[in-house]
């Protein structure tokens, strides 16, 4: 009786994983429904820019800000002193991942994280698997994306925020 309460309970947990596990990966995956509008305009890109640089400074952190347009193409960049020298190319890349895609860079890092299928990400031309990025909406609209880059990922991420958080 006991042994087959532990294999019903096994078999449970096996049918639950295998119907729960797709739900959250389309979940981590799902783009955001927002339509893509006109671009950022550089003064609006430079709001976004201030709290990302603002939240960094705060904590001592160095990092690198970009913000691009839908088509990911380079709007607006900063760069604190002493922030690593990767960090710029990286930072233009969350950027355009997030705008390109129309959803967070976690999105990507959570869904390789899992790995098996997710993996395929991995061969996504411009999907950058790193926190650190995001879509800036402004009106509901896709106008474009920041990424920051030099602290650590949830840092990054962190920073990013507070920049897209302008204009909800």
């Amino acid at each position: 009786m006991l042994e087959t309460s532990v294999q019903s309970r096994s078999v449970i947990k096996v049918v639950f994983g295998l119907v729960l596990l797709p739900c959250l990966l389309a979940g981590a995956l799902a783009q955001m429904p927002n339509p893509y509008g006109l671009s950022i305009s550089v003064e609006d890109a430079k709001k976004a820019a201030a709290p990302a640089l603002a939240e960094a400074k705060k904590n001592n952190w160095t990092v690198a800000v970009a913000i691009v347009d839908p088509s990911g193409n380079l709007v607006y960049y900063e760069k604190m002193d002493n922030t690593q020298l990767g960090s710029a190319n990286v930072s233009v890349d969350k950027a355009r991942s997030a705008a390109l895609f129309k959803r967070p860079t976690k999105a990507f890092q959570d869904a390789l994280a899992t790995g098996g299928e997710n993996l395929r990400v991995l061969r996504l031309q411009g999907t950058i698997p790193v926190e650190g990025g995001f879509p800036l909406l402004l009106d509901g609209k896709i106008v474009g994306g920041i990424g920051v880059s030099g602290a650590t990922s949830a840092q990054d991420a962190q920073c990013a925020k507070a920049g897209a958080d302008v204009f909800k």
